[in-house]
């Protein structure tokens, strides 16, 4: 199985204050996984979510399931 390189993005509601993660989103047709990395540590590891999961979590996120 060939995997392309990563195109990593941030949220556009990030600022520039350190606390993001980056996710790469161009694996979700070909893998259905969605990988994510700190975007401090972009030599880091990398975390490889089902998509299914991935967009579960954002879900919740923008339903305000997550106390701040």
């Amino acid at each position: 199985m060939t995997i392309p390189p990563l195109a990593w993005f941030k949220s556009s509601y990030s600022t520039d204050g350190g606390q993001c993660v980056e996710v790469a989103a161009n694996l979700v047709a070909s893998h259905g996984m969605v990988p994510v990395r700190d975007s401090k540590i972009q030599s880091g590891p990398v975390l490889a979510l089902p998509a299914s999961s991935f967009s579960a979590f954002v879900a919740k996120i923008k339903a305000g399931d997550f106390p701040v």
